[in-house]
């Protein structure tokens, strides 16, 4: 066997260090990169008629949550976009980790997150929600965001966003948590 150091390996931290610290700095590699949002979510309406038809088309979510608890999730983190995040993460975590997977999902036009934790401070999610409160909480969320002309609050983790960011960042987690929804036995 070769004792050798390969030199690819030996490098590879220095790359991620050089490619994390880039990402940091406002002008990182990825900065202005978007990529292409999943289907269905790729815009605001989309996103909305893909809530509207849970109504009319019966799911079921793989998950610790309920479709209702879920819809609900979705629309607290909508909602606190506008109002604030009950804990959010310290400004160095912001500023740096946060600032750093916000550009990695946006790049992917893809969010990868653990569907099953609740946002940090949240309320517990309702057990005995309905499905027609949770579409309508999650709608009524979109529509009061869409209208939002104020300023935001930063995200718990990726720290101040622009309205666009924001909505981008809503619709990855919407489409997020929808990989999850099933069509219900019939």
């Amino acid at each position: 066997m070769d004792a050798r150091p390969d030199p690819h390996r030996a490098a590879e931290p220095s790359r991620r260090l050089v490619l994390g610290a880039a990402l940091v700095s406002g002008t990182g590699l990825l900065s202005g990169c978007q990529g292409q949002l999943p289907e269905g979510f790729q815009g605001w309406a989309q996103a909305q008629k893909a809530v509207l038809e849970l109504r009319f088309h019966a799911r079921k979510h793989e998950g610790a949550w309920t479709v209702p608890q879920l819809l609900e999730h979705l629309a607290q983190s909508i909602e606190y976009s506008m109002s604030g995040y009950p804990a959010p993460k310290p400004a160095w975590f912001q500023s740096t980790l946060g600032k750093t997977a916000f550009a990695l999902f946006d790049a992917r036009g893809k969010m990868n997150h653990d569907r099953d934790e609740p946002i940090p401070g949240a309320p517990a999610l309702d057990a005995e929600a309905t499905l027609k409160h949770g579409v309508q909480r999650l709608l009524d969320a979109m529509d009061a965001f869409a209208a939002w002309t104020g300023p935001l609050k930063p995200h718990f983790a990726y720290g101040p966003l622009s309205k666009p960011e924001y909505q981008r960042a809503h619709l990855m987690h919407l489409a997020h948590h929808w990989e999850r929804l099933q069509p219900a036995a019939a």
